[in-house]
């Protein structure tokens, strides 16, 4: 392969892309306030970012009906842990490193919000039972001090055109979680299909959901 040319530092990296104006690092806040803390009381979506000591990363989607992420305070969040699949790969990584990196959506909106700050992982009842959905208190729940909070800028979703619904993909045209799981296992006597239809029906119970 031939020599790729790079980036090694960040005195490189300012020659080539310019430093933020004074406008747009300005923006970046501490806290919440009445107007910023509308993103959050509105997402039913966020990206949870955390890594593990040796720099190994991960980022897991969120979510549940709008406002799922509760405010406790200007400098504090709280996101309810629900059922998952066990790997806990956020929840192993904050237990190592309690630096996380939040990404609230708001479904037709450009604008996204994000938070950065640390986290632990709770598990008091009095605090997790405002978390409550559909008559289920979630067991854990991940507190989050903000150390910075801002809006960022709609560029990625306009080009992307994320909101477009003449755009989107109908999931038919990609192989089904049965047929990846079959791949990644390397066994063809996996049964696929009576796996895609069993997830199918858990789901349409809402089995495992909360």
């Amino acid at each position: 392969m031939a020599t790729i040319s790079g980036i090694a530092t960040e005195a490189e990296l300012r020659e080539l892309i310019g430093s933020p104006q004074e406008l747009v690092v300005s923006k970046i806040s501490p806290k919440l306030n009445d107007l910023t803390r509308q993103f959050i009381e509105r997402s039913p979506f966020m990206c949870l970012a955390t890594s593990a000591p040796d720099g190994t990363c991960d980022v897991s989607p969120r979510g549940d009906p709008a406002g799922f992420v509760r405010i406790l305070d200007e400098r504090t969040l709280l996101i309810p842990d629900r059922p998952g699949n066990k790997l806990a790969d956020s929840l192993r990584n904050i237990l190592a490193n309690p630096q996380v990196g939040l990404l609230f959506l708001i479904p037709g909106v450009g604008d996204t919000f994000r938070v950065n700050g640390r986290a632990r992982l709770v598990t008091d009842e009095e605090l997790l039972a405002g978390s409550e959905v559909e008559g289920q208190t979630p067991k854990l729940g991940i507190l989050v001090e903000i150390d910075e909070a801002y809006t960022q800028c709609p560029k990625a979703l306009i080009r992307s055109d994320l909101w477009n619904p003449e755009q989107h993909t109908d999931r038919s045209e990609l192989p089904s979680s049965g047929e990846i799981m079959r791949a990644v296992r390397e066994e063809e006597a996996f049964d696929a299909e009576e796996y895609d239809r069993a997830r199918a029906e858990r789901y349409a119970r809402r089995e495992g959901l909360y």
